[in-house]
């Protein structure tokens, strides 16, 4: 940056940042998306509680906010709760989400997906895929999905595009297509879940046509103007799978097809490298001594793209490191995800000159139930401020875990009353890192 350029870490962050295509966010932090699944279990329908968390985070000075998956087919649900936006039917309430996230300046951009194989047995008996590539582990909780036709897959391409359609009328900011974590565009990316020998799949030009031909019937149906950003992985962390250089031809075909922006991220359920976990290569001791789980991808995506605004997601806490990553010409601006559920304001403390986030570590001294309060425990606290409540960083471990269970069990019904603040006395010491 020249020396005309701010130099502190508040100054670069609260630089608006300009989209290719129009539209401008009024900073460089955006609230990543969480999975709220709190919609109504049955219609698919935004709930009043998810309106409500959603007019407490816009309260949090953020430039965006991305929402948890909206799932553009009833088939393609990942989870009981999740929002599902087929048609217009529940405009009303999208309206007064968009209303209620967007009152303080923040914009809101709808993450449309389709889960794919990626969805528990409970939910879909029978998933849909590119190829017919059952899930390896998770002890059965996932069907062997059935291989897409060519029409379902084009019908699917639409349902985007409609999806999308229904953002715009609803006055969200934008839409961001999930071509990441193992979800269904991340499915015809790889060559490990798309067996397809038609146009669909094949070499890569046959495996990114899916994603290639959403960008476009989206781009169709909202115009021109309308920010369409994707979150894509920068390698899948599975050895024969989506890797780096894959990855850099689908950005400059996305650049080509006038996507505004692409969040970096990477990994799927199988290898969750987007937790901080998973097959990370060897440079994961660097990313995470420096915080940021994706940088170096990030570097690799930024040559590929030149004049491509990024997005980086994952492990970064210190205003430092944000502004150094913004500086550095690698990424355009930043996205905070977990921080931003038991520190809601976070954005506004940055801008205003904060160091970073508080630090925290959950976890417990059995392995198998980490993995799971990484979960549950901040979902407990998304809850918590849908209820209108503030969080509670004393929350108990295992009331998080036990809370998350219900929630599993028995779908995002009335959760009043499930997460309680525990009395001081009994809250449990903080650890001083986050992992």
């Amino acid at each position: 940056m020249n020396d005309s350029t701010p130099t502190s870490a508040a100054a670069v962050l609260s630089q608006p940042l300009e989209l290719p295509g129009g539209g401008v966010f009024k900073n460089r932090l955006f609230k990543a998306a969480m999975s709220e699944v709190i919609a109504d279990p049955d219609s698919g329908a935004p709930s009043e509680r998810l309106v409500r968390l959603y007019e407490r985070w816009g309260r949090s000075g953020a430039g965006a906010l991305i929402t948890g998956h909206v799932i553009v087919d009833r088939g393609g649900v990942g989870e009981i709760g999740n929002v599902i936006v087929e048609d217009e039917r529940h405009l009303p309430a999208l309206r007064r989400w968009a209303e209620a996230a967007q009152a303080q300046g923040s914009a809101l951009i709808m993450q449309i997906n389709h889960a794919g194989r990626q969805t528990p047995r409970k939910v879909i008996k029978r998933p849909v895929a590119p190829s017919a590539v059952a899930m390896r582990g998770f002890f059965g909780a996932f069907a062997r999905p059935r291989a897409l036709t060519g029409p379902e897959i084009e019908a699917l391409v639409q349902r985007f595009a409609t999806a999308a359609g229904v953002a715009r009328a609803a006055g969200f900011s934008g839409v961001e297509l999930h071509g990441a974590h193992g979800y269904l565009i991340s499915q015809f990316l790889s060559p490990l879940t798309n067996l397809r020998d038609d146009e669909w799949g094949g070499d890569l030009a046959g495996r990114m046509r899916f994603l290639l031909a959403v960008v476009a019937a989206v781009r169709a149906e909202v115009g021109a103007g309308f920010p369409l950003l994707v979150k894509l992985n920068s390698a899948d962390f599975q050895r024969g799978g989506f890797g780096p250089d894959e990855a850099m031809q689908v950005a400059r075909a996305l650049q080509r097809a006038g996507v505004d922006l692409i969040e970096v991220t990477g990994g799927n359920y199988e290898s969750p490298a987007m937790a901080g976990g998973g097959a990370l290569p060897a440079q994961r001791a660097r990313a995470v001594a420096r915080e940021a789980y994706f940088l170096e991808y990030a570097q690799q995506l930024r040559a590929a793209v030149p004049g491509l605004p990024l997005l980086l997601t994952g492990g970064l806490r210190s205003a430092a490191a944000m502004a150094e990553a913004v500086t550095s010409g690698a990424v355009s601006a930043i996205g905070l995800a977990r921080p931003m559920a038991f520190e809601p304001d976070l954005p506004a403390h940055l801008l205003a000159g904060a160091a970073g986030a508080t630090p925290l570590t959950l976890r417990t001294r059995l392995r198998r139930i980490n993995d799971l309060l990484q979960v549950y425990w901040y979902q407990a606290q998304i809850h918590r401020m849908a209820e209108g409540l503030e969080p509670d960083v004393g929350l108990s471990k295992w009331a998080a875990i036990w809370h998350g269970f219900r929630v599993t069990l028995l779908g995002p019904g009335r959760r009043k009353g499930d997460v309680k603040v525990l009395p001081a006395a009994t809250r449990p010491a903080l650890e001083t890192r986050e992992r």
